[in-house]
């Protein structure tokens, strides 16, 4: 029923994250090297509707407590190995974007940032990872009402070039009162949405349904005219002939249509009788 006392456990789950200029484009959570104080990652029991949306919903990392203010709490430290570095380097490099869901609203964020000020060439890009995430959630009476999640500018790890590097994960939430009511706490979302407005357009994609389609259609418009050719000959040039053969294949409907059974008096009456 969504409704919580102070310390209850509020559901977080982490779902997914993928490049912020390609939605149909996601992958599991943890497919980035993420660290969890959990060596066991909880999957949720999906529903046909989250399944059909391609959610992968397991166990978040954060714990988010109602009514619990937190700051600065450490989630774990870590030494990432150079290929997670370039891993997490890879995503910040196109974007990537993560998403969440507590109890049952949905939070997107930012992974880094890429320092392109001052630098024309590529190679000179500066790319760091965020360790620190600010949860603010508003509330009302017993029930969360919205939740809102940024990234620390200030709190970064540079993670330009390929060698280790220690991290500490961090978050830090802080609890408001608000006078919104439950029934209105998804308006904010309906109203806007995280994802971009102006998508690529895949014209390759596009080209390429298209094609399909034409050549589909021109193989079955071939087989139907291989199939009824001789037919429509026979019908155009020569009706009368046609009529005295004996019919086959597909003109056998319109005979069986109008024939009628055998004791056809008895089954009217069958049938009138019910």
């Amino acid at each position: 029923d969504h409704r919580y006392k102070a310390g209850d456990a509020v559901p977080l789950y982490a779902n997914k994250v993928g490049p912020f200029h390609n939605p149909s484009e996601t992958y599991r959570y943890f497919d980035l090297p993420f660290c969890s104080p959990d060596k066991v990652i909880i999957e949720k029991k999906e529903a046909l509707g989250e399944v059909l949306n391609g959610d992968r919903l397991v166990s978040a990392p954060y714990k988010l407590d109602f009514l619990v203010d937190k700051d600065s709490e450490v989630i774990c430290k870590k030494r990432m190995t150079k290929e997670e570095v370039a891993k997490f380097r890879d995503a910040v490099s196109k974007d990537y974007y993560f998403q969440m869901y507590y109890d049952d609203l949905p939070i997107w964020g930012f992974l880094g940032k890429v320092d392109k000020e001052g630098k024309l060439d590529p190679s000179e890009y500066k790319y760091y990872l965020y360790k620190h995430i600010h949860f603010d959630i508003l509330y009302n009476k017993d029930r969360v009402i919205e939740i809102n999640v940024r990234t620390d500018p200030s709190s970064m790890v540079d993670i330009t070039e390929d060698k280790e590097v220690d991290v500490d994960f961090m978050y830090s939430a802080k609890w408001k009162e608000t006078d919104i009511p439950f029934e209105k706490r998804m308006d904010k979302y309906s109203q806007s949405s995280s994802l971009p407005h102006h998508l690529e357009i895949h014209w390759f994609s596009i080209i390429n349904s298209c094609v399909t389609v034409l050549l589909l259609t021109g193989f079955l418009a071939t087989i139907l005219m291989r199939v009824l050719k001789n037919d429509f000959v026979k019908y155009t040039h020569d009706e009368e002939t046609a009529e005295e053969q004996e019919e086959t294949g597909w003109k056998y409907i319109h005979g069986d249509v109008f024939r009628f059974p055998k004791c056809k008096s008895l089954l009217a009456a069958a049938l009138g009788s019910g």
